[in-house]
C-alpha cells in the first residue's frame, strides 16, 4: 500500500510546527527569567571584549542618575572613568552583578549613587537601604580590599519630593556609617539641591522632573571633584 504523501507532508509540517512553536515557548522563557537589566549588563560585557577599559581607573556605577551622565567623561578631565549606570537600578541589583560590573575592572576608586529607586521602588525603611549599602561595601571590601569607595547621598526630586524624609533618613545613617569606616567618604549632593525653603530646585531637573539636567550635573560635578583619586 503507496504512503498518502499529503497525508505525510501535513503531519511533518504539524511536527515542524509544534517543535518551532515549542522552542519559542522556551525562548520567551529563558527571557522572562533573566534578572532586570540582564541586557544592559550584556551590553556592556560585549563592549568590554572588543576593548576592555583599563586597571585602576575610577568607576561610576549606580542607577540612571549616572547612566544619563553622558557628559561625566568631559566634566572630569584628567580623569581615566568608566560609567557604569544601569537602569533604574536598585542596590541589589548592583550587588547582583558586581561581578559583570565592578569586580573585573580592578578600579583604584568606585563612586556609587543608588538608593534613591529602592526607596521608590518597594515599601522599604531607611535601615533596609542603609543594610544594602553596608552589603555592597563588603561585597567590594572582600574582593577589592582598600579600594577608594565614594557614595553620593540620594537626590531630592521634585517628582519623589513626598520621599525625602525617608531620603534624609537614609542619606544620615550611611553618612554615619562612612564616618567610622576607612577608604569610604560621603558625599552630600542633597542639600545642594535645595531651595532655601527646603525644596527640590526645580530648574535642576528635565520634564520627568526626577532626571538630572546640565545644571544639575554641573552641581555633582562641584561636590565630586574634591574627592577623586588623581
Amino acid at each position: 500500500m503507496k504512503p498518502n504523501h499529503a497525508i505525510l507532508k501535513n503531519s511533518v509540517l504539524l511536527l515542524l510546527i509544534l517543535l518551532l512553536g515549542g522552542h519559542h515557548h522556551l525562548f520567551a522563557q529563558q527571557q522572562q527569567q533573566q534578572p532586570p537589566f540582564w541586557n544592559e549588563i550584556a551590553e556592556f560585557r560585549k563592549k568590554d571584549s572588543v576593548q576592555h577599559p583599563p586597571s585602576g581607573a575610577i568607576l561610576f556605577v549606580g542607577s540612571s542618575s549616572f547612566r544619563k551622565w553622558t557628559s561625566v567623561h568631559a566634566d572630569f578631565p584628567g580623569f581615566t572613568i568608566i560609567n557604569r549606570g544601569f537602569g533604574g537600578s536598585t542596590l541589589p541589583d548592583v550587588i547582583r552583578y558586581a561581578g559583570e560590573i565592578i569586580y573585573p575592572y580592578h578600579p583604584k576608586q568606585i563612586v556609587i549613587y543608588c538608593g534613591d529607586n529602592d526607596l521608590a521602588g518597594s515599601k522599604v525603611s531607611a535601615k533596609k537601604v542603609y543594610k544594602r549599602f553596608v552589603k555592597l561595601y563588603d561585597l567590594i571590601r572582600k574582593h577589592l580590599q582598600n579600594v577608594d569607595i565614594v557614595y553620593v547621598s540620594i537626590k531630592p526630586s521634585p517628582s519623589r519630593e513626598k520621599l525625602m524624609p525617608l531620603m534624609e533618613e537614609t542619606n544620615d545613617l550611611i553618612r554615619d556609617f562612612t564616618a567610622t569606616h576607612s577608604h569610604v567618604v560621603f558625599v552630600d549632593v542633597y542639600h545642594l539641591m535645595l531651595t532655601p525653603q527646603g525644596r527640590p530646585m526645580d530648574d535642576l531637573f528635565v520634564g520627568d522632573k526626577l532626571h538630572m539636567n546640565d545644571k544639575g550635573y554641573r552641581i555633582w560635578q562641584r561636590a565630586l571633584l574634591p574627592y577623586l583619586d588623581k
